[in-house]
């Protein structure tokens, strides 16, 4: 057989910024979302009736009035659900419509199905005066039902070496309380499911915005109660995620299924803003309480906390959200002595649940506001003392036994310390503010060492299906959904880069449960991890009879057939991609595969919160400058200097991308986005955009400079990539500290300004007034 001398290289397609698939269309408004779908002929439209108390016993409900409503043709509470009354994924925990007790204001209580989506809304408003019930006493904040030994889940505990030994004998102690509030998702798509009956009401189609279409097809399927081969639901893109689609998703389409099967009609359920914010939850808010020893250089030598988090009324996904808090408290720091204590709080206020981070940025913040009051406790640069607690190669074991093999933290820090001329600009800085009583500049600087992988193993799977037509186009499905972020362009690269192809010759079909099944979510960052690599064993397999058909034609042998740029060579001789595609037609070889692929070497004991739950970590660093206006609170971040580990980018620009809308959400969230409750009657006050500010453009940083750090990944990951979906949200942490900086300059050398977060204008000038 005749033999190359070399193969050529083949032509990048990962790697490259390509634009998003489809951004063409989103620019132009015309991608289709569920609610853009067209609706068949007869479809009704539901509306939910919502609890007015945060704590009642349930005794009735006037449904009758709500059926004489214009247009009304059914109403469901639930009694009417023929199955299981739970939307709760872990527990069984979380009703579809209240059934006895009222949980909190806004629980769905009873729906309105209608003619048109006004009417519905307008007889569902009538949940006031027809719901019946008997007011009990709320508990609305985690502090209180902590106090009070009311949890939704046991307490969970990890615990290295002797910390209580070594606090009672460091040189130094340091000892806090800080609060810390949740974050709405705010997708600007919001809650939606249409439901179809199909083949005369024996299948149910349904169209759901949803992160997990699994999990949806398993709750509608538990709801209606059917075996889950008559479920099928398809998702082809959402407005956005964030965590708020992962599991929540599941009350609407489960309310729609139920109706549409009722009815044997279409129903389309979707939610005005105001209702989303009432009936969803949220990030989790913590409350911590911290006992922490260190030494004169501010190394931490022993750290006993607390971490309470506001589940809400039941336990959706709070384990794992906790779980992974305490297993993110070190951050990128060697703590040899530790104490942690998780609680999920359980209140009468939605039941919280997964967002960017899932609980990642909420154990991390916390040692990060250790670190910055032991630098001010000891008058040290806060980026010094971070650097000295760095992991390093002889301490590089993680709480929870986990060695951290890639050790990017100090070169990152070098780099991009350099780069933003952080010890310049902290001259500068201190200049300014010495000769400025009113306006107040602030500096910091916080790493991020993220683990990336869910943290319960069997969820670290993917299935893939490519087809390859005899035109030499490909379609591709997978698991994973599209929720803005890329994923979908990214999988058609890795495919196109293993045929050889040009991207315009691959596309991405929506994700549907009838096509690839049991998918974990697209959450943990892993869409790409798992979903790439599902997709290349696919077409690896149709490559390699691909190949042997080549080799054969060409008289090679079939490690010698190269796929490139649209065209089959070896043997000095070549044949066009579409033509072989034919002549395997032809030939009777099949053109299409499933792939599979688990992430390897993971394990995790939930009870002793021990094992090797990641398969790698993602590292990066930011540097913010603030400038607070003292008289009024007024702060803004007028640099961020980014520099972020993505591994072997498969798409810079859509990385870049992901690190820029991660770092802004993760700085909304911790300076102007604040959640509030009426203290008496529970209700979320702040439900609706006129109350809950979000960032905007306006909010960016005049100056932002982001980088790519650049190593591959050591782990053998899809093109040696690394994550992007989450860890970029830890880098908003500089924005918070950067403004805790400039409060500091109000008051004497080494004080420690008690700033919550969110740092809202009240919340900066009452640190200031503190630390005067």
């Amino acid at each position: 057989m005749n033999k190359p001398e070399a193969l050529p290289a083949a032509e990048a397609v990962v790697g490259t910024s390509a634009p998003h698939e489809s951004a063409h269309l989103h620019v132009r408004g015309a991608a289709p979302y569920i609610d853009d779908l067209p609706e068949p002929a007869g479809t009704m439209h539901a509306a939910l009736g919502l609890s007015p108390l945060a704590h009642g016993r349930l005794t009735g409900i006037d449904l009758a009035r709500i059926r004489r409503m214009p247009g009304v043709v059914a109403v469901l509470s639930a009694a009417d659900i023929p199955g299981e009354n739970n939307c709760g994924p872990l527990l069984h925990d979380d009703p579809i419509l209240a059934a006895s007790e009222l949980r909190y204001v806004g629980q769905p209580v009873f729906a309105v199905i209608a003619t048109n989506r006004e009417l519905a809304r307008r007889a569902a408003g009538l949940a006031r005066q027809v719901i019946q019930a008997e007011p009990l006493p709320p508990v609305l904040t985690a502090l209180a039902a902590h106090a009070a030994g009311q949890h939704v889940l046991p307490p969970m505990h990890l615990t290295r070496g002797e910390p209580a030994a070594h606090l009672a004998h460091s040189p130094h102690r340091l000892q806090g309380t800080w609060s810390l509030g949740g974050q709405e998702q705010f997708y600007l798509e919001g809650q939606i499911s249409l439901a179809l009956p199909q083949e005369g009401g024996e299948a149910l189609l349904v169209h759901c915005s949803t992160q997990h279409p699994s999990e949806m097809q398993q709750l509608v399927a538990h709801a209606v109660g059917w075996q889950a081969h008559r479920v099928a639901v398809q998702c082809r893109r959402m407005g956005g995620g964030f965590g708020g689609k992962e599991s929540q998703s599941a009350l609407f389409a489960c309310i729609a299924a139920i109706a549409a099967l009722k009815l044997k009609k279409p129903v389309k359920l979707r939610v005005d803003r105001d209702d989303d914010f009432l009936i969803t939850g949220r990030r989790h808010g913590f409350d911590y309480r911290w006992d922490v020893g260190f030494d004169d250089q501010g190394r931490v030598l022993a750290v006993d906390i607390d971490l309470i988090a506001n589940a809400g009324h039941s336990a959706d996904l709070s384990a794992p959200v906790m779980a992974r808090a305490l297993c993110h408290f070190d951050n990128a720091y060697w703590l040899p002595h530790v104490a942690m204590h998780g609680y999920c709080a359980k209140t009468n206020t939605q039941s919280n649940t997964a967002f960017r981070g899932f609980g990642g940025p909420q154990g991390a913040i916390a040692i990060e506001m250790i670190l910055d009051g032991i630098a001010r406790q000891l008058g040290l640069d806060p980026a010094e003392v971070r650097q000295r607690n760095f992991y390093t190669a002889g301490q590089h074991v993680t709480p929870y036994g986990q060695p951290v093999e890639e050790l990017h933290a100090q070169a990152l820090t070098a780099q991009l310390l350099a780069s933003s001329r952080y010890a310049e600009r902290r001259a500068e800085i201190a200049a300014f503010n010495a000769t400025s009583p009113v306006l107040k500049k602030g500096l910091a600087f916080t790493p991020v060492k993220f683990g990336i992988s869910f943290n319960v193993a069997h969820l670290n799977q993917a299935g893939a299906l490519v087809h390859v037509y005899t035109d030499g186009s490909v379609l591709v499905n997978h698991g994973g959904t599209e929720m803005g972020q890329g994923l979908n362009t990214k999988v058609a690269q890795v495919v196109a880069q293993e045929l050889g192809l040009p991207l315009a010759s691959v596309r991405c079909s929506a994700t549907d449960t009838s096509k690839v099944a049991n998918t974990s979510a697209t959450a943990a960052s892993t869409g790409s991890d798992l979903n790439g690599k599902a997709a290349q064993d696919a077409a690896r397999k149709i490559k390699q009879r691909l190949a042997a058909l080549a080799a054969k034609r060409f008289g090679c042998a079939p490690e010698f057939i190269v796929f490139n740029a649209g065209q089959v060579s070896g043997g000095g001789q070549s044949i066009a991609f579409c033509d072989l595609v034919t002549a395997a037609y032809l030939a009777r070889v099949q053109l299409w595969s499933d792939g599979f692929y688990a992430t390897p070497g993971l394990h995790w004991d939930r009870a002793k919160l021990q094992g090797h739950p990641f398969y790698y970590y993602a590292w990066g660093g930011a540097v913010c400058e603030a400038l607070v206006d003292t008289l009024t609170g007024e702060s803004r971040i007028t640099r961020a200097d980014i520099l972020h580990d993505v591994g072997s980018s498969l798409n810079p620009a859509l990385d870049i991308g992901q690190i820029e809308g991660g770092f802004i959400q993760g700085m909304g969230w911790l300076t102007m986005e604040e959640l509030v409750w009426h203290p008496t009657t529970g209700l979320l006050t702040t439900h609706a955009p006129s109350t809950y500010k979000i960032p905007t453009a306006n909010d960016c940083p005049p100056e932002l400079h982001v980088a790519l750090f650049g190593a591959p990944n050591a782990s053998e990951t899809i093109h040696r990539s690394k994550a992007v979906g989450e860890p970029p949200l830890l880098l908003g942490f500089a924005a918070l500290l950067a403004i805790k900086d400039a409060c500091a300059a109000c008051g004497p050398r080494r004080c420690d300004p008690p700033l919550r977060a969110p740092a809202t204008a009240e919340a900066v000038l009452s640190a200031i007034e503190a630390v005067r």
